[in-house]
């Protein structure tokens, strides 16, 4: 029967009109239609053709017809949620009922929305396959404009759909439809308001979610993003896995965020790049997308939100793959790295603000971690990660060279900043190196092509890293061998420097690779003959590299060895027998190739001699050629008669052609190798190899004999045998001048070799000892000869030694023998050199000197002067002699019976502990505790358990104390034996050891109330003392609490030394600080607190934009949004307030004060301006606050008041006073001056005036937001406040006559024109060139015009070409 029926409507339902089919459908039973269509559906039947003719038959104009249709459309929503239909039938259903929707009239499509609303909220749904109908149901019930029934009231179809989307997100949603109903939503047509609720529902579900569930409904929610509130999806994503991700890493357990266990990390990290991979290119096809990210963590970077995190940093290089992007991304990186470092610093500086500011974790931190979470195939990160290494690099590395030496361009914080964002740089390329093989390749060209590209910038940096690199895998870089043997073709070309740096770099690489040795020795042995001094001084370095790191058999192992070589070892080199004695066939041959360096320029052999030191300690089988090698070098410049002197052709060392001098042989470092070659032999080898190769023992016999010789002639000779006495000619001018200087050096040279020689042999003979001290005599003398004739002439070479030849062990141990040895048996030997205070001077100064160089460039000249191990023993050994040296004898006892000329020793051990000091801390930070250590002799076996426990802080404390106790002696001597320079070197002293007390132990508590004592006990009129002991008050203050308050007792001794601007009034003397006195308090102390001053508001500026930035300016804040934001007692806002209260007592002070003019009245009215700019910032910030119900806190209007009060009146008095001042300077004294004294007097009259109209425009503006402020929050800020009056000037013209009329009385004379218009000073100069008298009179008949602005800045111009620059200061 229903099979009849089917047939007869679809009979009917092909007839053109469809009244018959009408008429039979309504005879049909309600539930006969559906009934059967149920049947035929499931049983997989077609029932497409069926349900367009019930729906042909049943149209909406009719009720029945409306009423069947949605019965009809009804059970087919059922049919598809029952999962008991085809795929096919369901999709041809699903199909046609899309097609019907907008057929329907309003009501029945709010039913039936309103049915899905219940099925999702009761959770009835099974498939969700009917989900697909909603988007186009509510789409539909969006068109009907016309009022519809919905709950107790009537809606058009747009505010009908609102309220149905508002239902569905508010009730719970299955887990498993949430996919379905998010991605629904990108059919419906929603306004901004239905997107936000969408999104935010979505991003609550978020943490009921399987961690795989979520990548497919962020990708189903940037779809929907598109439609608007892009911002909330971002901000969403990036919140909850930065809240994951620490969850992760705290590995907690009862996880607050998730309902779920906590997921392995390689899982999490999976998810999270296929989430990054969604949003990369849902910003590929949305841009607007890829800005609002950019947007939002700008706006995260600035304030202390926890927008920037490692998701979102690794979010941000993957958007770098998208070109439009790119730029702005990593501009954005940088300055947040750089930010993060500054920030940081800041923080580290400051007491105040560490108490204020939680600890976050840094951006740097972060990047790292990135890093380390793309070993989980991120390969979208990768290349990011590279760019922004080089990046880092490329901006933040050494910028210039000068003379070899790098010059950092930036100072201060910055400096410090870009050198750590430049090692980041280099950190993010080492372990990306490590982890990701596909990028290695890119990364090693990209190093080499900056290596050989800019060899006129400094690429130490790069080197680093390819060292770095090199070292932790030289096995992978086989594979890149052709890009390493490519760099070796332009080695030629590149600065020594770079090629050492370089060579020693990849030298790990040459004991792998056979081929890679073979390509180097090749280019090496080419530039060799090339014409370019530095390619052959390359070719030099390269092959005694090869040297110094290709072992052969029997030589000394590296334990044995007196120092450990400095680049790295492969464990891969296995030394056989075999590779031994191959690599000493291939040292000989590279011996061989380096024995015509002996022929080349003087830098080539210094290098050479330099390298065979070097090479023979690590491969000792080659010192017999190394040493043949040398001698029958010496043996050219060597007097072998011994009778004849002077021992050395000197002649013979010096290349003359045509007008040009130059070293030919640097006679003096070929004897200083030599003796350390042979030095090192005998005490290391010849123990080893006892009655072997006699042949050799004769070799160092002969070189043994003649050092010997030398010596002996040397002393003999006279200053006349080199012809270099007091009648020699040693200008610079002259050829003979500068021969003569080249040979002195090189007899000073041979003098120092000479004493370490003997000194190293002498087993403490006193004959030797008196050898050694006639050698320092001849060196002296002609010391004094070159001292004396450069004095005479221009250059200033008369105290400045040139570089010592003796090594730093060497002085270490002559030191130590000088002052420590106190051996019974070396008494009376040692008695010869310590007669001599000018060679126990010379010993000092020389380790001075080698300090220095350690400074200045990072280590020393001589041997071992490039290991950095051995330089800091020696270093600790020179300090614990000087240490002991300055205390034992102090230096009022030794100046007491001095009468030598020059500086004391124990002076000269200060200012060497001064150098020690800042040099460790420079370089051996890392060593601090074992130089310590070293100091109080504690590295000594037999150390005592209790001392091993001690601190840094505690032995720091140590020795601190016994330059406190020097320094208390000092002062407490006379006045007129008061040594400035020496007082000034122990609080420098003690300013660095101060840095290795931990701020929060009583240790510094200790140093910090000494300090203070002295300063306030001590009355010196020693400006630079003042200065140096003021600033080591301040570093330590500031890391123990703010400083506003010793700032404002400091203001009120300046105020009570110097006097008030008002001559009527006198000031208290407060004397807080004795060493604040009329000597002292300005410059000196006043820029000192001034410079802090700044300081402290540059805090508390911080501090504001902080703040600010937590506060929305874009819209009204409810009360409770605001008082989470900042709460209503905020600690931070009490002590910004707190602070610039006490600054500005602290500046209401200086006002009054009756400064000198020049840098103080310029600081002080800079530092004035910076105040009122900072409470502009934070009366700008409470008129943000004031959008919502909460006011100003009582102490914010306190500190307005005290603002009004106490500093704005006296801010014009004093500007007043500076203008006054200054006129009083240009118009007294005589009528008729020169020309440029004037000129002199009024441009520093125009440079003191310069920042006053800054200062009123900053005051003016602090005034109109105070106005502001007051109108928003209803207090009355301005009772207090004495506004300003017009700012307009007029000029008189009766003075004007009066000045135009003295002009023509002083031909060409510039004049000085004082203008006193009503209310305001106005001092104005008048540039003239007189004329003719009728120029005169038409000059003054044509007034200038003015022109004048409102914040006391105006000038005028006259039509001639006379100039009248006018500036107007208020009272």
């Amino acid at each position: 029967m229903r099979a009849k029926m089917e047939q007869k409507i679809l009979s009917l339902a092909a007839e053109r009109t469809a009244d018959k089919l009408q008429e039979f459908l309504q005879t049909l039973k309600e539930d006969d239609l559906t009934d059967h269509l149920k049947n035929q559906a499931v049983k997989g039947r077609a029932v497409g053709a069926l349900l367009r003719a019930i729906f042909k038959g049943s149209p909406c104009s009719e009720e029945a017809g409306t009423f069947r249709r949605h019965k009809v459309y009804s059970c087919c929503i059922q049919l598809l949620e029952s999962g008991d239909l085809p795929k096919e039938v369901a999709s041809e259903i699903v199909g046609l009922l899309m097609l019907e929707a907008h057929h329907f009239p309003g009501s029945v499509l709010v039913e039936l929305a309103n049915e899905f609303v219940g099925a999702v909220k009761e959770g009835t749904l099974v498939t969700g396959k009917s989900l697909e109908l909603l988007p186009i149901i509510l789409t539909a019930l969006a068109t009907k404009k016309e009022n519809l029934a919905y709950g107790k009231g009537e809606l058009n179809g747009e505010e009908c759909k609102k309220q149905l989307i508002n239902t569905l997100c508010s009730s719970r949603w299955n887990q498993q439809y949430i996919i379905q109903l998010t991605s629904m939503f990108k059919d419906v047509p929603l306004t901004a308001e239905e997107v936000e609720i969408v999104v935010e529902k979505v991003l609550r579900i978020f943490s009921k979610l399987n961690l795989q569930e979520i990548p497919p409904l962020v990708y189903q929610l940037l779809v929907v993003s598109s439609k608007g509130s892009r911002k909330n999806v971002l901000e969403g994503i990036i919140a909850f896995f930065n809240e994951l991700d620490k969850q992760h890493n705290e590995e907690h357990s009862d996880d607050k965020l998730l309902d779920l266990v906590t997921v392995p990390s390689s899982e999490l990290r999976h998810v999270e790049g296929t989430i990054i991979l969604h949003i990369v290119f849902a910003i590929k096809l949305d841009c607007e997308l890829g800005r609002e990210l950019l947007k939002h963590l700008k706006a995260g970077q600035q304030g202390d939100s926890n927008n920037l995190c490692p998701f979102s940093i690794a979010l941000l290089l993957s958007v770098t793959r998208i070109q439009r992007f790119e730029e702005q991304v990593f501009d954005l990186l940088k300055t947040a790295i750089v930010k993060s470092f500054k920030d940081l610093q800041l923080l580290q500086g400051s007491k105040f603000l560490q108490n204020l500011v939680p600890h976050r974790a840094c951006v740097s931190t972060m990047i790292l971690e990135v890093i380390k979470n793309s070993v989980h195939s991120w390969d979208h990160v990768t290349q990011g990660l590279v760019e922004l290494g080089f990046i880092l690099m490329d901006s933040y590395g050494p910028k210039k060279i000068l003379d070899g030496k790098i010059i950092e361009t930036s100072s201060g914080l910055s400096r410090t900043s870009n050198q750590n964002a430049c090692k980041l740089g280099a950190r993010i390329l080492l372990e990306t190196f490590k982890i990701h093989e596909m990028i290695r390749q890119e990364i090693l060209e990209q190093v080499f092509n900056r290596v050989v590209t800019r060899a006129s910038s400094p690429i130490s940096h790069f080197l680093d890293l390819l060292s770095d690199i090199i070292t932790c895998a030289p096995l992978v870089l086989q594979n890149c061998s052709s890009k390493v043997t490519e760099t070796f073709d332009y080695l030629s070309f590149l600065p020594l420097q770079t090629v050492q740096g370089l060579l020693k770099a990849v030298q790990p690489l040459l004991k792998v690779s056979m081929s890679m040795r073979d390509s180097l020795i090749l280019v090496l042995r080419k530039a060799m003959f090339a014409s370019q001094l530095d390619a052959r001084k390359s070719a030099a370095a390269g092959f005694l590299l090869l040297l110094k790191n290709f072992k052969v058999l029997g030589s000394l192992s590296s334990s044995q060895c007196s120092q450990s070589i400095g680049v790295s070892q492969v464990s891969v080199e296995v030394h056989s027998r075999y590779n031994s004695v191959a690599n000493e066939t291939f040292c000989l041959e590279i011996i061989d190739s380096l024995k015509r360096c002996l022929g080349q320029q003087a830098d080539v052999r210094l290098m050479l001699y330099e390298g065979f030191y070097d090479v023979l300690r690590r491969n000792s089988q080659l010192a017999s050629s190394i040493m043949q090698t040398l001698l029958s070098q010496l043996k050219q410049f060597y007097e072998p008669k011994p009778d004849l002197l002077p021992p050395l052709k000197l002649e013979a060392c010096v290349l003359t052609q045509g007008d040009q001098i130059s070293l030919q042989e640097p006679l003096d470092c070929l004897l200083c190798y030599i003796q350390h070659c042979l030095s090192w032999y005998k005490s290391r080898v010849m123990p080893l190899h006892q009655g072997d190769e006699e042949e050799e023992e004769g070799l160092y016999q002969d070189l043994d004999d003649m050092l010997e010789s030398i010596t002996n002639r040397m002393i003999k000779s006279e200053l006349e045998d080199f012809e270099l006495d007091k009648s020699a000619d040693f200008s610079q001018s002259t050829s003979i001048g500068i021969k003569n200087n080249i040979c002195a050096s090189l007899v000073m040279g041979v003098c120092e070799v000479l004493i370490e020689y003997n000194f190293s042999v002498s087993n403490f003979s006193k004959n030797k000892f008196e050898e050694v001290l006639s050698l320092f005599m001849c060196y002296k003398k002609l010391s004094d000869v070159l001292s004396e004739k450069a004095g005479k002439g221009r250059t200033k070479m008369a105290n400045k030694m040139s570089d010592s030849l003796l090594s730093m062990k060497f002085v270490s141990d002559l030191l130590t023998a000088l002052f420590r040895d106190s051996t019974q048996s070396h008494e009376e030997s040692l008695s010869v050199l310590r007669s001599s205070t000018e060679f126990m001077r010379y010993a000092v100064n020389v380790a001075l000197q080698k300090v220095q160089q350690l400074k200045e460039l990072g280590h020393v000249s001589g041997p071992d002067g490039q290991n950095p191990d051995k330089i800091f023993q020696n270093l600790c050994d020179i300090t614990r002699v000087l240490l002991w040296r300055y205390t034992s004898v102090p230096t009022s006892v030794e100046e007491s019976g001095k009468k030598e000329k020059g500086k004391s020793i124990s002076l000269l051990c200060l200012e060497g502990l001064q150098k020690i000091f800042s040099a460790v801390q420079q370089f051996y930070q890392h060593k601090i505790p074992l130089f310590l250590r070293a100091l109080d002799g504690a590295d000594k076996e037999g150390e005592e358990e209790g001392d091993a426990g001690l601190s840094v802080t505690q032995r720091a404390s140590f020795q601190i104390r016994q330059f406190q106790r020097s320094l208390l002696n000092l002062l407490s001597s006379q006045e007129e034996d008061f040594n400035s320079k020496e007082a000034i070197l122990l609080v420098t002293v003690l300013s660095s050891l101060s840095k290795l007390l931990e701020p929060s132990s009583p240790q510094f508590v200790q140093m910090l109330s000494w300090t203070s004592k002295i300063c306030k006990e001590n009355n010196l009129e020693d400006a630079s003392f003042c200065k140096s002991l003021m600033n080591l008050l301040f570093s330590l203050h500031v890391l123990y609490k703010s400083p506003v308050t010793l700032l404002r007792d400091l203001s009120q001794d300046i105020h009570g030394q110097l006097g008030d601007i008002d001559q009527d009034i006198e000031v208290e003397k407060t004397n807080h600080f004795a060493m604040v006195n009329l000597r002292t308090a300005a410059p000196t102390v006043c820029l000192l607190v001034l410079s802090q001053a700044e300081k402290v508001l540059e805090e508390v500026d911080w501090l504001i934009t902080k703040l600010k930035r937590q506060v929305s300016p874009q819209e009204p804040l409810s009360e409770e949004a605001s008082s989470q934001a900042t709460p209503p007692n905020d600690p931070t806002e009490k002590a910004i307030i707190v602070q610039l209260g006490t600054l500005l007592t602290f500046f209401h002070e200086l006002v009054q004060t009756a400064l000198p003019s020049g840098s103080c009245v310029d600081t002080l009215l800079k530092d004035l301006c910076k105040m009122y700019t900072t409470l502009t910032a934070l009366v700008r910030y409470y008129f943000q606050v004031c959008r919502s119900s909460r006011g100003i806190p009582k102490n914010m209007e306190k500190l307005v008041k005290l603002s009004g009060s106490h500093l704005t009146p006296l801010c014009y008095s004093f500007i007043s006073y500076v203008q006054n001042k200054s006129n009083g300077l240009t118009c007294t004294g005589e009528k008729k001056k020169k020309t440029a004294a004037v000129s002199t007097a009024m441009a520093r009259v125009l440079r003191e005036t310069k920042p006053i109209p800054n200062l009123i425009f900053a005051i003016e503006q602090y005034e109109k937001f105070l106005i502001h402020l007051s109108k928003r929050s209803k207090v009355n800020l301005m009772q207090h406040m004495k506004l300003s009056t017009s700012r307009d000037f007029k000029i008189k013209g009766n003075i004007l006559d009066m000045v135009l009329r003295e002009d023509e009385e002083d031909e060409d004379e510039e004049v000085s024109v004082c203008f006193c218009p009503e209310h305001r000073h106005c001092i104005g100069a008048w540039e003239a060139e007189q004329r003719t008298s009728q120029e005169e009179t038409e000059k003054r008949n044509e007034m200038p015009e003015l022109i004048s602005v409102n914040f006391g800045v105006s000038a005028s111009f006259s039509r001639k070409k006379q100039q009248c620059t006018l500036s107007y200061i208020p009272h």
